[in-house]
This record gives structure tokens, sequence and C-alpha cells, in this order.
């Protein structure tokens, strides 16, 4: 006859099996939200009119479009989304980086403003004095682009997207309008 007790490994060590797996478990849970990344907020884009948002070339552009542009992450925009448009943050409730495709001529495109050249792609500038961000147009493609940067940004997300617009819209000749 054998005894009852002896079938078998020992209680503790079952406990003892039972408790390890639970910790590892746990541990494993842990380490994946820890490492989970942060829910990224919708970041509000106002309406502007863009008649060529909906063009083939914002759409083939906005699909192109980095995940990062620096130590910026995209982030979705907020509903109403206007078309054409993306945006990226540093952090939450950081000042966002907004591209916006399909505009018409910026008011400021005249000629004699000044154009600068970043990595192939011609752009002006126009300032917003009040808020510290500047707006870039894009102004030598078939669609006006504008890349909304806010003050401290530094260089890259320029420069980046500029490599995405050389590289997936053909450049145009600029057309100013007259001077005024």
């Amino acid at each position: 006859m054998t005894d009852r007790g002896q079938e078998g490994p020992p209680r503790a060590l079952l406990i003892t099996a039972i408790a390890v797996a639970i910790a590892a478990i746990a541990a494993v849970l842990a380490i994946a939200a820890i490492r989970q990344p942060p829910q990224r907020q919708q970041v509000p884009i106002a309406a502007v009119p863009a008649p060529r948002a909906d063009s083939s070339e914002c759409r083939v552009l906005l699909a192109a479009l980095p995940e990062d542009l620096g130590d910026y992450q995209r982030v979705p925009a907020a509903e109403p989304a206007p078309q054409g448009a993306a945006a990226w943050q540093p952090a939450p409730d950081a000042e966002p980086v907004i591209l916006r495709c399909g505009l018409d001529r910026p008011a400021e495109f005249v000629v004699g403003a000044p154009v600068q050249v970043v990595d192939a792609v011609q752009w002006i500038e126009v300032a917003d004095s009040a808020g510290g961000r500047s707006t870039w147009f894009a102004v030598d493609r078939p669609v006006y682009v504008a890349l909304t940067l806010p003050q401290g940004s530094g260089p890259t997300p320029i420069q980046q997207i500029s490599d995405v617009i050389a590289t997936i819209l053909p450049a145009t000749e600029i057309d100013p309008a007259p001077a005024r």
C-alpha cells in the first residue's frame, strides 16, 4: 500500500512553483505596460482654405510622410480634421508641427519675396510674431505645401519634409503674384 501523501511532488513545492509562475507573468505584464508607447492625444488643426487638399499630389505626399520628424512624433488630428493636414508633437500638450497640403498661393508670395532653398525645395517664410511660430510655404511644386513650426523646433522638421517633398512631388517653376 502506498501513502497518498507521497504521490507526486510535495505540496510546498507546487505552491512555490505556482507563485513563481504568477510573479513571472506579472513581471512580463508590468514590463509590457512600461514599454507601451503613451497614447497620443489628438491635435486640433485649424481649417484654412485648401482647394487642392484632396488632389492626388496631396494624397501621395500625406501617405509618404514620416512618423518622426526629429524629436516630433506623428499625432492624429482632432475631428473635424481638415483634409490634407498632418501634425507631429515632441510631447503631449507641446506646440505641434503642422503640415497642410493643397493651399492657395500665399498672399506674401509676390515677385521679389525672399525664397530659401532647403534640400532642393524652394520655401518662403511667413512669421507669426504673436505666437513665435513661423509658417514655411513650398512654392516650387504642383501644390502649395505649408509647414508651421513652433519656436525652437530647429531645422530637422523642415529638412525631413523637404526630402519627402523633393522625392514625391516634381519641381515646377515658381509663380509669384505681381508685386503690390
